[in-house]
């Protein structure tokens, strides 16, 4: 049986959200996940926080549409694949349109919630610092007023199989759009990846790997385990050694592309 945080952890809680830390009213939270660790860390991080108070928690799909509708939170954390209902039939289902914060097991996911702008995505396991970070950037979109938007949005990547047409870099408490046509070349930078685009670079909290996956492979070429070139923004390429090309890009930055990624180059040359 799904229980719900309130008075006692059997209650709703639907109107008992008091005040965040600057005064104002704290957001109140709704946990739709089936995994019970997952639950459990995430009502213990919601705990912690200040501005933040359980309205609910829901196990599986169903009970997750009902209770957005019901408690109507200002945040969602929503499991990407739940029993009865994924969480995109569950977006397809409510009418509240509370800021949504996925959780998945599934690294393929991360991009498509990074690039809606309006959401953040934990992927688990996750920690406090990468729980307090979402938080951070969904208050912010709260604050903002655009969280609304991120339902249709959500919507729309979850099903999206098509190439990224653009991505959504941070910008202090901003979220700035980037066509990928603009974007130069891409560059792994430990477990982020790095965007070089118009004349800038942008940190991306997601894997090359990730980012490779939803790029337009005939317009992006992987020529090292650690650089993506987009073809369109190479000005030359020159020979390095007898396996090796050198990648010059209109920025003026260089790649020397690896064996394969050379080979790869040829191919598309």
């Amino acid at each position: 049986m799904t229980r719900v945080s309130g008075a006692s952890r059997d209650t709703p809680r639907t109107d008992r959200r008091g005040k965040g830390p600057g005064g104002g009213r704290a957001l109140g939270v709704l946990i739709a996940d089936d995994e019970p660790l997952a639950r459990q860390a995430l009502r213990d991080y919601v705990d912690e926080e200040p501005g933040l108070v359980v309205l609910g928690v829901a196990e599986d799909g169903p009970r997750a549409a009902e209770r957005i509708d019901a408690l109507r939170p200002d945040v969602v954390f929503l499991d990407v694949r739940m029993p009865g209902l994924s969480g995109l039939e569950v977006l397809d289902r409510i009418d509240h349109r509370p800021a949504i914060v996925f959780t998945t097991a599934y690294e393929r996911f991360a991009v498509a919630a990074f690039e809606l702008g309006a959401v953040d995505y934990l992927l688990k396991p996750f920690g406090r610092e990468r729980f307090r970070e979402a938080v951070r950037r969904t208050q912010a979109l709260v604050d903002g007023g655009s969280a609304a938007d991120g339902v249709a949005r959500a919507r729309q990547a979850l099903r999206r199989s098509t190439p990224l047409e653009r991505i959504f870099v941070r910008d202090g408490e901003r979220f700035l759009p980037i066509e990928t046509a603009d974007i130069t070349r891409v560059e792994a930078s430990g477990d982020y990846a790095r965007v070089h685009a118009s004349g800038a670079s942008h940190l991306l909290p997601v894997t090359l790997a990730e980012l490779e996956e939803r790029l337009d492979g005939a317009r992006f070429v992987r020529v090292h385990r650690s650089h993506i070139v987009n073809l369109a923004a190479v000005r030359e390429v020159r020979r390095e050694d007898e396996r090796r090309l050198r990648v010059v890009l209109r920025d003026g930055s260089e790649v020397v592309a690896s064996r394969s990624g050379s080979t790869r180059l040829r191919e598309r040359f």
